[in-house]
């Protein structure tokens, strides 16, 4: 069967308290971080990933208590992004209680940051998040926060990202962000079958079977979702039963 398909709970995290958009924007609360990072540890989460989504926006640091206050109830690996531009961030987040950092518009900025994290703390630390949209002329990166587009192309920026050290890409399609009309299975294809380090699939889950159709279709290792677990569209256990019930090899 392979290895076991993760699913992954994100938090999107400003000021303070999680949120989620659609296509990166429209924002709405969607509770308290450190009781839902709680919660899906117990519930059968894989991993969880922290991200303080306005951190490289406004040009500040990832909110290190919440993380320390995170890392302290779950019992699950735990990836945090937002704001990391240098290995201190990254130090005082492993410090904090990560277990992984995600970088991305710092990445892109300077390449040699994943070299010098994988470097001093080993690939399986550093993921790197590609932000990309399809646009008329292809799938490009964006970055802070989707607000910036650059001449990236998503899959030669995959591969150099691998080539540098990254343990995992953690790819979101701001098309399918928030639209719950399924995730970029062609583009996640193309990228599973380019790349010798997992993908994790982010960007449009809305029902059970869109789990189904990025492992089987998108060969994703892993699909993270938030507002379908935030707002109790659908529960993990049932969610793992469900894609065990597919042929899906899933903890369980």
């Amino acid at each position: 069967m392979g290895l076991a398909k993760r699913i992954i709970p994100c938090l999107d995290v400003k000021d303070g308290e999680t949120v989620k958009g659609v296509n990166f924007v429209d924002l709405r609360k969607a509770g308290d971080p450190v009781e839902l990072g709680k919660f899906y540890s117990q519930v059968g989460a894989d991993e969880l990933v922290f991200l303080d989504i306005t951190a490289s926006y406004e040009g500040r640091k990832t909110f290190t208590e919440m993380v320390t206050k995170v890392a302290k109830e779950i019992n699950i690996p735990f990836t945090v992004g937002g704001g990391i531009n240098e290995l201190d961030d990254v130090k005082r987040l492993l410090d904090a209680g990560a277990d992984k950092v995600s970088i991305n518009s710092a990445a892109i900025r300077r390449p040699k940051l994943i070299d010098e994290v994988t470097s001093l703390y080993g690939s399986q630390v550093c993921v790197c998040a590609i932000d990309a949209r399809m646009d008329e002329d292809g799938w490009h990166c964006y970055l802070k926060g989707g607000r910036e587009r650059t001449e990236h192309r998503l899959l030669e920026w995959a591969k150099e990202v691998q080539d540098r050290g990254a343990g995992e890409i953690l790819f979101t399609s701001m098309n399918h962000d928030g639209v719950k009309q399924g995730y970029a299975n062609e583009a996640l294809a193309l990228l599973a079958e380019q790349l010798n380090i997992p993908v994790i699939a982010s960007g449009g889950a809305g029902e059970r079977s869109h789990f189904r159709d990025v492992f089987v279709e998108g060969h994703a290792d892993a699909a993270l979702a938030a507002s379908v677990f935030h707002f109790g569209e659908i529960g993990i256990p049932e969610l793992k039963h469900y894609l065990r019930s597919q042929g899906i090899e899933v903890r369980i």
